[in-house]
């Protein structure tokens, strides 16, 4: 039986940057029935050092650090297996909660919910400046009903925001009672739990965004080809429960025959021939599509920058305005500048 309402578990490595603050903007805001577990996998930072030390001043804070790393996934389920929560928040380890989450979370658990996610807002690396309101762009709440249509809606509407785990604050008993482990290595193992099934009970989605995410700060970045072009869309066309056009709403199934998809990496400076010989030639079945691939590939970095900053111009997107600020081909441009000057 859960001795607490809620668990904030908190998967971490190499954060020792960053999770002084997340902790900062969570401990002030626990109740007697909430606690936090931080799992550690093994960091070779003075991560422990920052978290102890806030544990000497909340009797709350758990810390549980592994004896070796074992990826995202894994230690967010050690974490929940751990918990005493009757429900766990999923909370990512260099966000921030606004002042009142907590307690906004609390008043909507006790009632008969599988699932809350909670909105957020978006803000750059030192969190300075706002680059989106909210990444759900829903302004009220929304109700998924315990039915088939109703959890089919939930998925086309939300499942693209579920990339970030932050948000997420599910019910022990039901993630407990899912299939876990075949998603270990996914890195997205709240969507696999989620979605292999239909998922028990009602969902609520909270439109107001009490989390504050700091962009570009993902330890995976550099995976980004491989993981948003083929691990992501193979995850979510892999749930059988669900209809292609609710599936589709969330990502194309094949987003890397995409010209606009290839650009766009190729403009971040992680799409090189290293990608095309490893992920796409072999997938590339028609001469023409393998030429395509290969000519983006080639590209200059600053052509495939100037297409999508254009873009970004017209549709006023500050995202990827950021994104492309921010990218391994501007930092790469800016050194060759500075080395040259």
């Amino acid at each position: 039986m859960a001795n607490k309402a809620l668990s904030i578990c908190i998967a971490t490595y190499n954060r020792a940057q960053f999770i002084g603050a997340t902790l900062e903007s969570i401990l002030p805001q626990l109740t007697d029935d909430v606690e936090v577990l931080v799992v550690d996998g093994a960091s070779p930072d003075n991560t422990e050092e920052i978290v102890l030390r806030y544990g000497e001043q909340c009797s709350q804070l758990k810390y549980i650090r592994l004896a070796a790393k074992g990826g995202v996934d894994q230690d967010y389920d050690r974490a929940v297996g751990l918990a005493e929560g009757e429900f766990c928040w999923l909370f990512s380890d260099d966000d921030i909660l606004k002042p009142g989450a907590v307690r906004a979370v609390l008043d909507v658990i006790g009632e008969d919910y599988s699932l809350v996610v909670v909105n957020s807002e978006i803000r750059n690396a030192d969190l300075s400046e706002l680059l989106a309101e909210r990444k759900w762009a829903m302004t009220s709440d929304r109700v998924y009903e315990d039915d088939s249509p109703d959890k089919e809606r939930f998925l086309a509407e939300v499942g693209d925001y579920l990339t970030f785990i932050g948000g997420v604050v599910i019910r022990r008993s039901v993630w407990l009672s899912r299939d876990r482990a075949k998603y270990y290595g996914s890195r997205f193992i709240h969507v696999g739990v989620i979605f292999q099934s239909m998922l028990p009970g009602k969902i609520l989605v909270i439109a107001t965004p009490w989390i504050v995410i700091r962009l570009g700060n993902a330890e995976w970045a550099n995976l980004g080809f491989d993981i948003w072009m083929f691990k992501w869309p193979e995850l979510i066309w892999s749930f059988t429960d669900f209809s292609d056009f609710s599936k589709r709403a969330v990502c194309r199934r094949l987003p890397w025959q995409r010209l606009h998809s290839l650009i766009y990496y190729r403009a971040l400076g992680i799409y090189s021939l290293t990608e095309y010989s490893k992920w796409l030639e072999c997938r590339l079945q028609l001469k023409w599509q393998r030429l395509t691939a290969r000519v983006i590939t080639l590209m200059p970095f600053w052509i495939a920058q100037s297409i999508l900053k254009l873009y970004a111009a017209i549709h006023r997107d500050r995202l990827l305005i950021y994104n492309l600020r921010n990218s391994r081909a501007s930092h790469r441009v800016g050194k060759t500048s500075c080395e040259k000057a």
